[in-house]
């Protein structure tokens, strides 16, 4: 699925998802393997295959959910 993550003001990362008109917070980032996984706020788990740490947001990026 098609997400998008940014920064907010206080410097946390938050991820937008059009289809479900969803905006949250990610309260836990897990390195696994060459990608990442994120886990949000109302618990769903997003899995990046191309997001490190010098990725300059806002991007879209096409996220797995687990």
């Amino acid at each position: 699925m098609k997400v998008m993550l940014r920064r907010e003001d206080e410097g946390n990362l938050s991820v937008y998802v059009p289809k479900k008109d969803l905006e949250e917070l990610v309260v836990k980032e897990t390195v696994e393997g060459d990608g990442k996984i994120l886990t949000l706020a109302n618990g769903w788990e997003l899995q990046f295959s191309n997001l490190n740490d010098d990725t300059t947001l806002p991007q879209t990026f096409d996220a797995k959910r687990l």
